[in-house]
């Protein structure tokens, strides 16, 4: 007897009945292919699953990626922020001491301490500011250095500081010297001769210019560079309307070709008063003053005495 499975259908309606055999092989081979069947769609379906899971996670570490990359860029672009003002701070500091200098050779004021402390501290190599580096390059060296430099920095900052404190005190002590001591330009201007050897412009030789020539508009005014007496206001030869200031101690300024003298001999002057007017009188090839700077007879340069 063959081993089958019979099946039977019976439908409400009729009164028939329909039967079906199937043997058991064959019924188990079809059992077989729908497991089978069932079981590759849910392997499907949870590898599809995972597959989407994965999307999402390399699309949410991508957003990631380069969420880092643009901080990165960003704090990067901070760093060389950073070491551009570092070095703006070191020339500010350095202006300082140079200012400090200056301020000292006009008051006669020797430096008792040493230099400001930015000798010999190199710039930030410009390699390391490039905006273009890559990101997988690191910025220890410059972050390194900008930690040197910001601390050598402050140092000279706060000696800078004493520095003045210093100065400010001797200041008050030669108030009254310094009072008498030229400091400002005479008038505002171009130089067009400075101190020293020159080819004269009328000779074509070479000689010694004794002052500076500063060139203006005809008819501006000229003013006294420091507090003092008028010890000459008239008409020279060569020089033309010149007035010669004493200022004491040694030192005496002149200011040559001008226009107009607006002052008088053995008036009182101070810094800053109206003492003529630009012009081009005495041997002159165009509308300027000559200034000179004097000290015990000898002159000097006066561009050393400009602090404006």
């Amino acid at each position: 007897m063959r081993r089958a499975i019979k099946i039977w259908f019976h439908s409400g309606d009729t009164s028939d009945i329909r039967e079906f055999s199937i043997r058991k092989s064959v019924f188990g081979g079809l059992l077989l292919m729908i497991l089978s069947a069932i079981a590759g769609a849910a392997f499907i379906g949870y590898d599809y699953c995972r597959l989407k899971n994965v999307s999402w996670n390399n699309t949410v570490l991508n957003h990631t990626i380069i969420k880092q990359e643009n901080e990165i860029k960003s704090q990067r672009s901070q760093i060389q922020t950073f070491a551009g003002e570092i070095e703006i701070l070191k020339k500010q500091v350095g202006n300082l001491s140079k200012f400090e200098d200056k301020v000292r050779i006009i008051a006669d004021i020797k430096q008792t301490s040493d230099s400001s402390g930015l000798i010999g501290i190199g710039g930030i190599p410009e390699d390391e500011l490039d905006p273009d580096i890559p990101l997988e390059q690191k910025h220890t060296s410059l972050m390194r250095e900008m930690h040197r430099q910001t601390n050598q920095t402050n140092i000279a900052a706060r000696k800078q500081a004493l520095d003045f404190e210093n100065l400010i005190k001797l200041l008050e002590q030669k108030r009254n010297l310094l009072a008498s001591t030229p400091s400002i330009k005479p008038v505002d201007g171009w130089i067009t001769s400075k101190f020293g050897y020159r080819k004269s412009p009328f000779t074509g030789r070479k000689e010694f210019h004794s002052g500076v020539d500063i060139s203006n508009r005809s008819g501006t005014k000229i003013v006294a560079t420091a507090n003092g007496r008028v010890s000459y206001a008239a008409h020279k030869m060569y020089i033309g309307n010149m007035v010669m200031i004493d200022h004491g101690h040694g030192r005496i300024t002149k200011y040559g070709h001008l226009k107009k003298i607006l002052v008088k001999q053995g008036q009182e002057i101070k810094r800053g008063e109206v003492i003529g007017i630009l012009g081009n009188t005495g041997r002159s090839t165009g509308p300027h003053v000559h200034y000179e700077v004097r000290l015990n007879g000898t002159p000097v340069n006066p561009l050393k005495y400009f602090l404006n």
